[in-house]
């Protein structure tokens, strides 16, 4: 598509004059036209502000979720299928609709996840997910559902590859995504990653394609990995056909594209369907904002508050999405998405050759990493330049590769090249009413030029780039440099070349090593980054760029195979993963099977979860009169405020009211918090943290209520701010903790007669809880009494129950707090929740009117808390057999501005102190640092894993300075039967971690793998591998006494059918699966006759809120208690009807006026711990595991992977297998992120937090999962002394500290790379274990050359 002609400007010529953007378009259509699930939808001036998201929930399609706003976690993944006009094929593209706009709809067909299946009906996917328990809390499930049907609708055989890679840009936060990725190689044919060839199971001539049967995927026996087993057997899977597939409307294949003009005064949309409209609209309107994908437009309006009063859609003109092979380059048109980029650069370097086409290969290399498939489906080259991001992963390609960028305006085509395009940061050089139409990318020489690409981000997959670099050579036959481009991204406010370096290569002979170092030299000069660079990491980003250009110097090297100067090839090799794969024994609990429980039964919900019925608390419909909330958060991390005026908010139409402190009955309503109201509802007078609630605007719409609030001017008088727990303990600003230690033994005699003592400090960060679904809540006030019903998603609702009647002045039983279920929780729902509950509620109380909100992601950030950083400092005793003597230690762990649970987090952190070694001696303190952060809070562990990091840092540590295998130093300190620990608890005969320990150790093949690792780091200089295993032991029971106590609710009905009601809330973690299962059991009916609606305070007083891994123990026995009384009742009926169903019995009692509900109750018996005096039972009992774990880093770069993970625990007798497997691979991967690629940063100089998003905040995905992931239950022993439901232990938290194995593994890998530098010192390794600390551990003389000379402080602190 190369402009025949192209002209330059001329600045003599005398424009003539530009008619008016309304002359422009007046005859453009006003009318939307699609096909939504099936259906042809047509709009007369649709909604300009509504994104496709906002309009599908509209109309009551709620299974699409908002997860992030940001097109970052896929929880609003649907289909948009249309005729490609780049390939002239119908495509069905997964697109983030909480992105897209309305507007880029017309003419095609959107799929949600309601128009493929049902709950009585479900399309294949939907089932074999559901059934293959894929799905836990849910609401991340339609988005995936919906990526894997996307790639079935265009490939219906794809590879075990494809499948992987298509879930990028999905995230879920509980599966762990091992079940996710089981259940979807179902439909693959065994392929690795291509169509037929080796693996396919065709080749083994089985009777065709196993997809084409239910098995859930093929036989691997050809594979090297002989790790994977059948997950499910057939009957599981319904069978997939093609054929059955919603149809491509055939109106829509020859859909005549109009342009298209929409919308009111305050914002309107064109659509231009030719180049030459949208320049005729940019003459008009140079201000005009073009729009492709929306990916970077739509985050800067819902973020940022960015008003586009016009803008232009430009996804529809097929001209700037055609392409062309020349001879010396490729034109590409500039709106091509990338997805199909991808293809075109394959077809490039097939046309070309890998030599002449390494450009392209370059360009794929990167669109590969570059965000997710949602967003590269949409996204365009024009975007990415346009935006003139620093951290493009294109622009440095671009560059480097001499593109040069074709512009149009009405006056003529201009060329720019690339490397004279960017201006500066986020600005260019394009005219203000030109558009960017194409892209020339040369092709490289025949011979003697070389170009390749880098990128390294936090997270392999949909990841910005920390840096990036595309480098190109160009030698002559005697290998002399004749040009270079080294170009960068992530070292500057712009793409930028590094100029000092390419001057001092010209000229030099590739092959001398004075060459690779003087160019070290000069990028060290190039980028000689502060501390204080904006984003950060300098000295990170500084070894970055020298490493990119180490690595790219060896390739080359290698390549012209020189016999003077040795090619360090080994620097040449990347990370590559395999497809990953894992094995659970699915025979470890059936011999304990029952008549129901113990069997692997999936989630009671799972199909209403993938098929998008299940209904979360913003999927309420919309009430009578309703109003929407949003939040006034506080900007500063400390400030008086000095005024607030909310009178510019009301001053907008629709703005109704606003509630604030001046709104509550009395200024005591306004403090809440347990087990200390310490907190306030609304801020008065001050602010301790940026994000604390001020008020509140309601609106009749969110938009409305989003503008009010950013209307409110708030004038503040900034206060000094404490951020961190260094900077508390030096203000000595702590609170008050009335158990503050735990003290066992003589801690100073052990001291004095050890042969060693060993001090350390120990730094483990926080973590956020990133569920899914953020927190919400409708608050609903009645006619009379001054009733309200609470739907809000809450982990605790009696406690909302509580302080909503206080807020309202009210008594409790004038208020029902009801919840359905929760898209996730993790302890962030147990107390954070109850503010946005108690505003809601303050608003509806107010209003009169029902009140709805639910947070942004952002606004969940900043205000609902994290896991506790905590700090340790430590003192440890030890014999010269490496036996532990005594420990000493201090503990800090960053509260916030309130005390939320903090004190009980840090009690949980010195009971885990001590691992599961015998330290006969301890003493160990506790400390509540008081800080200007938003209040942390409780999140799964609960200060547990803390400790027990605590615990396998000193132990590593004191291993290293003994010089002796840490794997020796757990043996020999490992626990007994017979043993006490510090808090006087003795473990007994149900004490399993030994035994796991050696059974982990042979099944994992543990002391082979320790050698081939150890071989491994001795022959390769720039990736070494490390090894692992940690055990574990977690306390089960509130250590707050009065909270291990359960109610239920128990109806028969005439029918035979049970309703059954509990305290315990459903998040995912299957607790009314395993209750319907405890009460079928108990009952002697089928599961499918227990039913639970919902929990409620009006069916369930006084509920402990779900937590501390104790909610099955608890609720489930209350229910059993229940279901007893009810047996009792029928067994006369039951004596004197033998053969009689349910249904026949209960009718028989009803006659006879027997009472058919009971109330069950229950509470854990034996337990009280009495602090001070170290005395009473703290746990009613422990969860235990061993996980082994194998990584390899990269340490040219810090990139890394986890190549293998064997996790044993033990949970008793299982209730049900299928939720426990999902429970302890879910709770390993949030544990490998908590310890890896999870890490909260805050703005040093405003206090607030820097990571409020997906596209900041990097929690693992599909791809960041073992590439080995087995997972097995302890069996084939006694447990005699636990006393619980079917014999089981709790499984929600125990198992998240077994992905610390990971950390530990890396370590192991860091102390290969150390000693391979020379480096004796004793490792100190601060959690998380990301990037950047991986790379800078290493010490090597790359990083030890690119350390910042300067010692300010950073950009970004971690608190």
């Amino acid at each position: 598509m190369a402009p025949s002609v192209l002209q330059r400007p001329d600045s003599s010529v005398v424009l003539k004059q530009t008619p008016s953007l309304a002359s422009v378009t007046e005859n453009y259509c006003s009318s939307l036209r699609f096909y939504l699930n099936g259906t042809r939808v047509e709009l007369e001036n649709a909604d300009p502000e509504a994104t496709l998201l906002e309009y599908l929930r509209g109309v009551g399609l709620t299974g699409t979720k908002l997860g992030c706003a940001e097109g970052g976690c896929g929880a609003c993944t649907v289909v948009i299928s249309h005729l490609n006009p780049t390939t002239k094929q119908i495509y069905h593209a997964s697109v983030n609709a909480c992105l897209a706009p309305l507007v880029s709809v017309d003419g095609k067909h959107v799929i949600t996840v309601e128009g493929i299946g049902n709950a009585n009906s479900p399309h294949a996917v939907q089932q074999r997910m559901a059934a293959g328990n894929g799905s836990q809390c849910g609401f991340c499930t339609p988005g995936i559902v919906m990526s894997l049907y996307a790639l079935l609708r265009n490939n219906p055989a794809p590879s075990k590859l494809a499948i992987e890679e298509t879930f990028d840009g999905n995230l879920c936060r509980c599966t762990g995504y091992r079940s996710i990725l089981d259940a979807a190689q179902s439909f693959s044919c065994g392929k690795a990653s291509a169509n037929g060839g080796p693996g396919c199971c065709m080749e083994r001539k089985q009777g065709g394609c196993c997809k084409d049967k239910a098995s859930t995927y093929c036989d691997t026996s050809n594979s090297d990995n002989t790790t994977t087993e059948k997950s499910f057997n057939s009957p599981d899977f319904i069978s997939y056909n093609p054929d059955t597939e919603l149809i491509f409307p055939p109106s829509l294949r020859k859909y005549d594209f109009r342009p298209l003009a929409f919308g009111n005064k305050k914002k309107r949309w064109y659509r231009p369907v030719t180049v030459r409209q949208l320049l005729e609209i940019k003459d008009a309107c140079p201000s005009a904002k073009i729009v492709g994908g929306s990916t970077e437009t739509q985050i800067e309006v819902k973020f940022k508050a960015m008003q586009y009063v016009d803008s232009v859609y430009v996804g529809d003109i097929p001209e700037l999405k055609q392409y062309v092979f020349t001879d010396d380059y490729l034109e590409l048109g500039a709106n091509v998405t990338l997805t199909d980029l991808e293809t075109i650069c394959d077809k490039a370097v097939e046309i070309y050759g890998p030599t002449k086409g390494q450009p392209y290969a370059a360009i794929k290399k990167q669109i590969r990493y570059f965000a997710g498939r949602q967003i590269r489906n949409v996204a365009s080259p024009a975007g990415n330049i346009a935006t003139a991001s620093p951290i493009s992963d294109l622009n440095p390609v671009f560059v480097a590769t001499n593109t040069v960028l074709v512009a149009k305006s009405l006056e003529g085509d201009t060329e720019i090249p690339m490397g004279e395009f960017f201006k500066g940061y986020r600005s260019t050089a394009l005219a203000a009413n030109a558009i960017i139409a194409s892209l020339r990318i040369p092709v490289s020489q025949e011979s003697g030029e070389y170009l390749r690409a880098y990128k390294q981000s936090k997270r392999k997959d949909d990841d910005i780039a920390i840096a990036n670099a595309a480098l190109r050579v160009s030698l002559s036959d005697s290998n002399v440099v004749t040009s270079a481009n080294l170009v960068y991204g992530g070292m500057a406010p712009t793409t930028i070349p590094a100029k000092s370096a390419q001057t001092f290569l010209v000229g030099k002979d590739w092959t001398d090593p004075a060459t690779l170092e003087g160019v070290m030299n000069s990028l060290e000069m190039d980028f000689d980054l502060p501390s204080s660079v904006p984003g950060g990491m300098p000295t990170y980003r500084k070894t970055l760029a020298l490493g990119f250009f180490y690595r790219f110097y060896h390739d080359v090297l290698s390549s012209l195979r020189c016999n003077t100067t040795a090619a360090d090839e080994e620097a040449v090799a990347e990370i590559e993963r395999e497809i990953s794969s894992g094995r659970k024994d699915h025979a470890a609990a059936r011999s304990y099977e029952k008549r129901i429980l113990g069997k692997e039964v999936p989630h009671v919900s799972a199909l209403k979860q993938t098929t998008g019925q299940a209904q979360y608390t913003d999927d309420i419909p919309p009430q009578h009169n309703e109003l929407y909330g949003c939040l006034v958060l506080s900007t500063k991390a400390r400030a008086k405020i000095l005024s607030v005026d909310f009178r510019p908010a009301l001053d907008i139409p629709g703005v109704v009211d606003y509630v604030d402190h001046t709104s509550l009955p009395s200024p005591e309503a306004n403090w809440w918090g347990q087990p200390r109201a310490d907190e306030v509802f609304f801020a008065v007078n001050e602010v301790f943290t940026a994000g604390q609630p001020i008020g509140m605007v309601l609106g009749t719409s969110l938009r409305l209520a989003e503008a009010g609030s950013r209307a409110v001017k708030i004038e503040y008088e900034e206060l000094p701010a404490i951020l961190t727990i260094e900077q508390a303990i030096e203000a000595n600003s702590f609170y008050d903790h009335h158990k503050p230690f735990i003290k066992s033994g003589d801690v100073e005699a052990a001291f004095a007669t050890a042969d060693h003592v060993f001090t350390g400090v120990s730094r483990m960060g926080g973590q956020e809880h990133f569920y899914l679904e953020t927190q919400a809540c409708v608050a609903i006030p009645k006619p009379e009494d001054g009733e309200m019903e609470i739907w809000s998603s809450t982990q605790n609702p009696n406690e909302t129950q509580e302080y909503v009647a206080q807020v309202t002045g009210v008594a409790s039983n004038k208020i029902v707090s009801r919840v359905k279920r929760l898209g996730g929780g993790f302890g962030g729902k147990e107390t954070r929740s109850v503010q946005l509950a108690g505003i809601c509620a303050v608003a509806a109380s107010k209003s009169r009117r029902p009140v709805r909100c639910m947070l942004n992601r952002d606004e969940d950030i900043l205000t609902s808390g994290q896991r506790h950083p905590f700090l340790c400092h430590w003192k440890v005793g030890v014999s010269k057999e490496g036996k532990l003597l005594a420990l000493d230690a201090d503990v800090y762990a960053n509260a916030g501005h309130t005390q939320d649970l903090s004190a009980a987090v840090v009690d949980r952190c010195l009971s885990h102190i001590d691992g599961v070694y015998n330290i006969p001696n301890v003493h160990v303190r506790g400390h509540v640092c008081r800080t200007n952060t938003v209040s942390n809070t409780a999140f799964r562990g609960f200060g547990g894993p803390q400790g027990l990091f605590f615990a396998e840092t000193y132990m590593s540590e004191i291993a290293d300075h003994l010089n002796i295998p840490v794997e020796k130093l757990q043996e020999i300190n490992m626990y007994s039967r017979n043993n006490k620990t510090h808090f006087n608890q003795e473990l007994g005969a149900d004490w399993y971690v030994p035994l796991m320990y050696k059974q982990v150790m042979d099944e994992s093949d543990y002391a082979s793998r320790r050698a081939a690792v150890t071989e491994y780091n001795r022959t390769h200089k720039w990736s070494k591998k490390g090894l692992a295993i940690v055990p574990t032991k977690f306390g089960i029971s509130y250590t707050a006494l009065f909270l291990n106590q359960a109610g239920a609710l128990v109806h028969l009905y005439n029918d035979g059918s049970v309703l059954v009601a509990h305290g315990g809330i459903e998040m995912g973690q299957g607790l009314h699966t395993k209750i319907t299962m405890i009460a079928a059991e108990a009952l002697g009916v089928p599961q499918s006759d227990i039913f639970i609606s919902e929990t409620a305070t009006n069916t369930v007083a006084n509920a402990s809120p779900t937590a501390a891994s104790a909610s099955s123990d608890l609720n489930g026995y209350a229910v059993f208690n229940a279901c007893e009384q009810l047996n009792q009742r029928l067994q006369p009926y039951r004596e004197k009807l033998p053969n009689a169903s349910m249904k026949q019995l209960v009718k028989a009692a009803y006659l006879d006026r027997v009472n058919l509900t009971a109330n069950g109750f229950y509470k854990t018996p034996d337990i009280g711990y009495k602090w001070g005096e170290n005395k009473g039972l703290m746990f009613y009992y422990f969860t235990q595991g061993v996980t082994a774990a194998e990584v390899q880093i990269d340490t040219l770069t810090g990139d890394w992977t986890p190549l293998r993970a064997d996790i044993k625990m033990d949970v008793g007798q299982s209730i049900n297998p299928s939720i426990d497997y999902g429970q302890i691979e879910g709770a390993f991967i949030q544990g490998q992120g908590l310890f890896t690629t999870e890490e909260s940063l805050w703005h040093r100089a405003s206090g607030q937090i820097f990571t409020r998003g997906p596209g900041t905040y990097k929690i693992p995905g599909f791809r960041d999962i073992p590439q080995v992931f087995n997972v097995s239950l302890l069996k084939d022993v006694q447990w005699e002394n636990l006393r619980t439901i079917q014999r089981s232990r709790g499984v929600g938290e125990p198992p998240l500290f077994m992905g610390s194995a990971v950390f530990f593994a890396i370590r192991d890998a860091l102390k290969a790379a150390r000693k391979q530098w020379g480096v004796d010192e004793v490792l100190t390794l601060v959690s998380p274990a990301t990037p950047e600390r991986i790379r800078i551990s290493c010490c090597d003389p790359i990083v030890e050359r690119s350390r910042v000379k300067d010692k300010g402080d950073g950009f970004f602190v971690v608190i």
